[in-house]
């Protein structure tokens, strides 16, 4: 289940990614398997080559890719997510859904 992102943040992130750019959202997310995470980041691309490569910059595996028919996508979790919201600067994301350690 997802929450806590404006309609304008989800249009956004569709867009960038049906023209195949690398595209981040993060927002508050729970899944039951998951109960140490309370985030999620979603890397999204439509041109799969792209994505693959940034994935392997990133230390992704390819089989990772959520193969979403719109929206391939990595799902992004706690220690890894915070290193790349890091490393592209997102300290925004960092900031509103508190995963920066005190």
């Amino acid at each position: 289940m997802a929450f806590g992102i404006k309609k304008e943040e989800l249009a956004e992130w569709k867009k960038k990614v049906r023209k195949g750019e690398i595209a981040f959202l993060t927002h508050y997310w729970y899944d039951e398997r998951f109960p140490d995470y309370h985030s999620v980041t979603k890397v999204g691309c439509s041109n799969i080559k792209h994505l693959i490569e940034w994935g392997n910059e990133n230390g992704l595996k390819m089989e990772w890719i959520h193969h979403h028919k719109d929206f391939p996508h990595f799902d992004l979790l706690g220690e890894k997510q915070v290193e790349i919201l890091q490393k592209y600067q997102l300290t925004d994301h960092l900031r509103r859904f508190k995963l920066l350690k005190k």
